[in-house]
Parts: structure tokens; sequence; C-alpha cells
């Protein structure tokens, strides 16, 4: 993983970039246990599908078996998000956060929910962190952007 970061953080190639950002993905979705990973998919099947609360139900269970699992976390916390609980989200995403420190997709979420809060200046810090991590997600820049604009008072 130490590889995938260092090369996502210095390429500057925007393929290259999006290829190793899947790599990362798939390995935080791994897992050694078949039931964890059946437990996960369908939780990432029913959050596509916006069945929330199965959604919960197969993310509760993913944290149950494994609570060292940091996506099962993150995930939990997205559907949280999606239920308006934006407290139980900013609490898991703590957690993942806690677990994988480089988890840039669950900065960006802890951004989201602040955006939703209305806590700019939170959401900043998160966005910039996972722009650290991560420099080629590019909506997180101008997401970022925007909100330095607004707290500047100047136009973009």
């Amino acid at each position: 993983m130490d590889g995938l970061f260092s090369a996502l953080h210095t390429t500057t190639d925007a393929a290259y970039a999006e290829s190793v950002e899947e790599h990362i993905w798939d390995f935080w979705l791994e897992h050694p246990d078949p039931a964890m990973v059946r437990d996960m998919r369908a939780g990432v099947f029913s959050l596509n599908d916006d069945d929330y609360e199965a959604a919960l139900h197969a993310f509760d269970a993913a944290i149950t078996r494994d609570p060292s699992y940091a996506e099962g976390w993150n995930k939990r916390a997205a559907t949280h998000y999606m239920l308006g609980d934006y407290g139980a989200a900013v609490v898991d995403l703590r957690h993942a956060l806690s677990l994988e420190p480089r988890h840039f997709g669950a900065l960006v979420e802890l951004g989201l929910v602040y955006l939703a809060l209305g806590q700019d200046q939170w959401a900043l810090r998160a966005f910039d962190a996972a722009l650290t991590i991560n420099p080629h997600l590019n909506r997180v820049r101008a997401q970022a952007d925007a909100i330095r604009h607004r707290a500047t008072g100047t136009a973009l």
C-alpha cells in the first residue's frame, strides 16, 4: 500500500493516478473472510439501489464481524450520510480514519458531512487532508476552492 500511495501522490499522469486509486479501493474492499465479503457486497448493492436500511444492516453486520475493518466503517458512514444522520456519519468516519489514516475517501465524505452541517472550515480541513493524500481529486479541489473563495468573499 505504501508504494501505491507514493505513486498516487507523485504521479502527474491522470490515467495512471486513476488506475492507482482503483487499486487502493480494491485493497480497502478486500477481506480474508468470505462472509465479510458477502456482507460488504450486499451493503454496497443496497447502497447503490438507495435501500439504505438494508445497507445499514449489512454494514452493521460487517463491523460486528470485524471492528478493525476500516472500509466497513466508511461504508456505514456513507449510509448514515445518505439517511441524513450526520452525527453517526462523523463518528463512523473518524473511526475509519483511526484505522486507516490515509483513507482519502473517508476524508472526502467527512468534508461532505461538514458541508451538510454548514461547517465550511471543517469541510475545508477534511478536503485539504484528502488532497494531500490524493492530489488527483479534482472535484474535491474545486469544492475546497469554492469554500476558500466564499471565506474571502471573492468570486470564482
